[in-house]
């Protein structure tokens, strides 16, 4: 059975940095593609990130792209556990929402057609 633990949310001040974890296990889960999506009250969930299973590709939303990094453990450590990271700077406002992480068996896509999610982790940035 797959599990994902999020954590490193918070509350933040515009332009300061957080790093969020997630904590993946499962059958062969270094395998999976990983990604964070984060969503607000009465809007769709957002794609932000996503990263193949060997790490070597990252995918972002135009928002993001030169704030934001993901990033995994190397998937020849552990094949049941691994982790994603998703380093955030320069946080705007607008960064605002509940963040979850998500994983599928094949290549990272933005849409949410993911096999596992998070419970989510909630980040906020004040002005």
């Amino acid at each position: 059975q797959v599990q994902l633990v999020e954590s490193g949310g918070g509350l933040v001040q515009a332009g300061a940095s957080l790093r969020l974890s997630c904590a993946a296990s499962g059958p062969t889960i270094s395998r999976y593609a990983m990604a964070w999506f984060r969503q607000t009250p009465g809007k769709e969930r957002e794609f932000v990130a996503a990263i193949n299973w060997t790490g070597g590709r990252t995918y972002y939303t135009d928002s993001v792209r030169d704030r934001f990094a993901i990033s995994r453990d190397s998937a020849l450590r552990d094949s049941t556990k691994n982790t994603v990271y998703l380093q955030m700077n320069s946080l705007k406002p607008e960064d605002t929402a509940v963040y979850y992480c998500a994983v599928r068996s094949g290549p990272p896509i933005a849409t949410p057609n993911y096999d596992y999610w998070g419970q989510g982790t909630q980040v906020t940035v004040s002005s």
